[in-house]
């Protein structure tokens, strides 16, 4: 894909992902987890969230590449409990997503030249698959699956100071802050721009200063300004963009800026109702949890009612079973 047009967008989402698909974004993300001898979708914990099964969102994206039969989805897939390819391999099968997946030429290293957007469309394998992490050396029934870091490098994830955002390799750990090597990998580049915040070691999202970390243009930090300074710094654009909540900003203008789109056809546009609710939400959901936090620091015992009222509003913020 070192040949796309331009970067594709991932967020943390309030959204579905097929309402995240039809407006736009190209890039979904998942953390998986074992629950009950079955493989979930769950942020950090079962016990906190859970948003169903794996094969369950998987299917749901195999409605929506049915349906839009000249789009490229790509899939990065958090492996949290250490499931073996040949578990992952089961759940894809169950969607009947194999046949839709591309296969690089090797499991070891990036490809010299990665293939267009138009020759994975032609060739029927419209969905690429990375996974953090998958041990190349025992996938032996699905090389579709892609061990992230052999293909993939990231920027800094853990920020939380608008003004600190890098676009210095940092993972995987072999290049960390070496651009030259980075570059010379023909790994993609994935460019992280999302703003955390902390309080008694809790680090969430910080909803507060998100329209400005997602704008275009505008404020210290935002992913305008950023993308041009790493397009500038890698002599080519970031082949992903991953972002908190994108339709603040909005994230995607500056996606359409890079990629040169001016007026994107057969988007589904989010409501200025839906996006009202998501701000409030975005703001109620992670408060709620900050507090129960700052009880329990303080020795008293939240209730399970309250821990599952705080988990079930964040299981609305996350919409379809994506994680953080």
């Amino acid at each position: 894909m070192q040949q796309l047009p331009g970067p594709m967008l991932e967020i943390l989402r309030y959204f579905n992902t097929t309402v995240q698909l039809d407006a736009g974004v190209r890039l979904v993300s998942g953390q998986v987890h074992k629950k009950d001898s079955e493989w979930h979708l769950c942020h950090s914990s079962c016990e906190l969230l859970d948003a169903g099964k794996l094969s369950a969102w998987l299917s749901e994206i195999k409605t929506w590449l049915d349906s839009n039969k000249n789009d490229v989805v790509t899939l990065l897939l958090v492996n949290s409990d250490d499931a073996s390819a040949s578990d992952l391999h089961s759940q894809f099968k169950a969607a009947g997503l194999v046949d839709y997946a591309y296969t690089p030429s090797s499991q070891t290293s990036a490809p010299s030249s990665w293939p267009t957007l138009q020759e994975l469309i032609n060739k029927g394998t419209r969905l690429v698959t990375f996974v953090s992490s998958l041990d190349a050396s025992k996938n032996t029934v699905a090389p579709y699956l892609m061990d992230e870091f052999t293909y993939i490098w990231e920027n800094p994830y853990d920020v939380t100071t608008p003004s600190n955002f890098s676009c210095n390799p940092e993972r995987p750990s072999s290049l960390k802050n070496d651009l030259s090597a980075a570059l010379s990998s023909n790994r993609l580049p994935f460019m992280n721009h999302f703003l955390y915040q902390t309080v008694l070691s809790l680090e969430y999202p910080n909803s507060s200063y998100v329209s400005t970390t997602n704008a275009p243009s505008g404020g210290t930090g935002n992913l305008g300004d950023a993308a041009s300074k790493c397009k500038q710094a890698y002599s080519r654009q970031p082949t992903f963009i991953l972002v908190d909540f994108f339709d603040k900003g909005p994230a995607i203008k500056t996606v359409d800026n890079l990629n040169g789109v001016t007026n994107a056809v057969g988007r589904t546009n989010t409501t200025a109702a839906s996006q009202t609710s998501s701000a409030s939400t975005y703001s109620n959901v992670f408060k709620g949890l900050v507090q129960l936090v700052q009880q329990a620091q303080l020795g008293s015992s939240p209730s399970m009612g309250e821990w599952v009222w705080a988990g079930g509003d964040w299981g609305s913020l996350l919409g379809g079973g994506i994680t953080l």
